[in-house]
């Protein structure tokens, strides 16, 4: 199972921050990145540089824009050789400054878009490669795409300085031998190109599929503490941890921050597998309508919820 060429990459800030609005504590990031930083994962992603333009501060956390100061401010005095990454919504951003990477503490930048946005993907992952950031293009919602539209906008990838590209299953709606065949075909497209693999657990496979793409050669994986993250969440960082065996990685911080951090936060703060998100993820949707039911009172009635999804369809 050990492939030294595996990355392992933390998105309990980021995608966590989708359930609260980004507003996690400075003490709960603090202690996110101590303990990543002690079990010898790659990557900790710490949320989304976004434009204050158009997502106001009245409304959000300081990690939906991940400012280098207070990334700085967080990380100050902390030994730690895990490397900081941060994610670009490419195509609802307002123009704005990014530091040479050798003046940040940002190592990597994840340029997210859909594949009808390629082209403000390219121009982000171009301006931040020339910074000295790694790359990454997230395409997001891959399930939703047609196999055409999937190969322009790989080749349009393979032309420019991107480091990796995510297979992404956005709505949890993908099987294993879909995540085989997507990963085939980036690979055909991405001569030279890194793959990464980001998945959502609406039928509990996030985990599962995560393993096949790394059968199948993806070497970037995305995982988050306790499996945090909008509606269902991701792949459980613990148990790709406890997979992979490489012995660079310790489970006990892991571990133990869960103990610390997630479970009491999970008494404030909906997550996981439940089955209006399987019921979403069988049917290829956003969990929004799911996230929006499970805040009314109705919020158990499965039968009532699947039948609206079904005639939503017809």
């Amino acid at each position: 199972m050990y492939r030294e060429k595996i990355k392992v990459l933390d998105c309990t800030v980021r995608d966590g921050g989708l359930i609260n609005d980004h507003h996690f504590t400075d003490d709960f990031v603090r202690a996110i990145y101590k303990a990543i930083s002690k079990s010898g994962i790659d990557y900790m992603e710490f949320g989304y540089r976004s434009s204050r333009e158009l997502f106001p501060p009245s409304d959000y956390g300081a990690w939906k824009y991940c400012d280098d100061d207070k990334i700085s401010e967080i990380i100050d005095g902390i030994e730690s050789d895990v490397k900081i990454s941060i994610m670009v919504d490419s195509y609802r951003v307002k123009e704005q400054e990014f530091r040479p990477a050798d003046e940040s503490p940002v190592d990597m930048i994840r340029a997210a878009t859909y594949v009808k946005y390629i082209d403000s993907s390219i121009e982000l992952i171009k301006k931040c490669h020339d910074l000295g950031y790694e790359t990454t293009c997230n395409i997001m919602a891959v399930s939703t795409e047609i196999e055409p539209d999937i190969v322009e906008a790989l080749k349009q990838l393979a032309d420019s300085p991107v480091d990796i590209v995510y297979v992404v299953d956005s709505f949890g709606a993908l099987y294993s031998e879909q995540i085989k065949y997507l990963v085939n075909l980036y690979q055909e497209h991405l001569p030279g190109k890194e793959l990464g693999v980001h998945c959502h657990n609406n039928q509990q496979l996030a985990f599962g599929n995560t393993i096949e793409g790394i059968i199948h050669g993806a070497n970037y994986l995305d995982g988050s503490l306790y499996g945090i993250g909008r509606g269902p969440g991701n792949c459980c960082l613990e148990l790709l941890v406890g997979f992979l065996k490489n012995p660079k990685f310790n489970l006990t911080p892991i571990l133990k921050v869960i103990q610390d951090e997630m479970m009491p936060m999970l008494k404030e703060i909906e997550w996981g597998y439940m089955i209006p998100y399987m019921i979403t993820g069988m049917m290829n949707e956003h969990p929004r309508s799911a996230i929006a039911y499970r805040n009314t009172p109705d919020k158990d009635k499965y039968a009532e919820f699947y039948e609206q999804m079904r005639e939503a369809e017809e």
